[in-house]
């Protein structure tokens, strides 16, 4: 069976599975490049077991780096009543594109 594993990059945590591929904020590598990540737990759905870190394990789970792209938009816009205030920014987030291919 397969490993299920909690991962921390970027000031947040992912639940993965070999194979997955997710957005994470970007990572200082380059297209190609492999990563790891610290892993906080880790389950065995063959066995029922089930590694949990204090805080973290010594096992790290491996991913490679599929690419650098933007996110979507986000709009922000301050509004104040009838002052006739209005002010509109948007933002994109550099991510990473990774594919988990070992736990």
């Amino acid at each position: 069976m397969s490993k299920i594993a909690v991962i921390k990059t970027g000031g947040k945590q992912y639940l993965v599975k070999e194979g997955d591929v997710l957005y994470v904020e970007k990572l200082p590598v380059e297209k190609g490049k492999k990563v790891s990540f610290e892993t906080l737990a880790i389950y065995d759905e063959g066995s029922k077991k089930a590694e949990i870190g204090k805080p973290i394990l010594k096992t790290r789970v491996e991913a490679e780096v599929l690419e650098q792209v933007k996110g979507d938009k986000v709009r922000v816009a301050r509004f104040k009543a009838k002052v006739r205030y209005r002010k509109v920014k948007g933002h994109r987030q550099f991510l990473s594109k990774v594919r988990i291919t070992k736990i």
